[in-house]
């Protein structure tokens, strides 16, 4: 199973407690359920107003389990920003 990356930012960061983590898994769906499972609470509310990268490409609107996560990769929690 790939380990992955996990970069949160803004408010996921301030909900997470930290910058980032690893998880193992094979699918967007499947590390952002680790997520969810690790992080119980504000994180989990905040992960849905949220926008991803996989390896620096946008997920946009594809359904996160056809999302495959490669070895070594990152995904990158981005909440909605103000300003800019």
């Amino acid at each position: 199973m790939p380990e992955v990356t996990v970069r949160y930012w803004a408010a996921a960061k301030a909900a997470a407690g930290v910058g980032e983590e690893v998880f193992d898994a094979d699918t967007l769906a499947e590390a952002l359920g680790a997520v969810r499972e690790r992080h119980p609470g504000e994180l989990t509310r905040v992960l849905l107003r949220c926008s991803f990268l996989v390896d620096g490409d946008p997920v946009g609107t594809r359904g996160h389990e056809t999302v495959r996560l490669a070895d070594g990769g990152t995904v990158e929690v981005l909440p909605p920003f103000a300003g800019g």
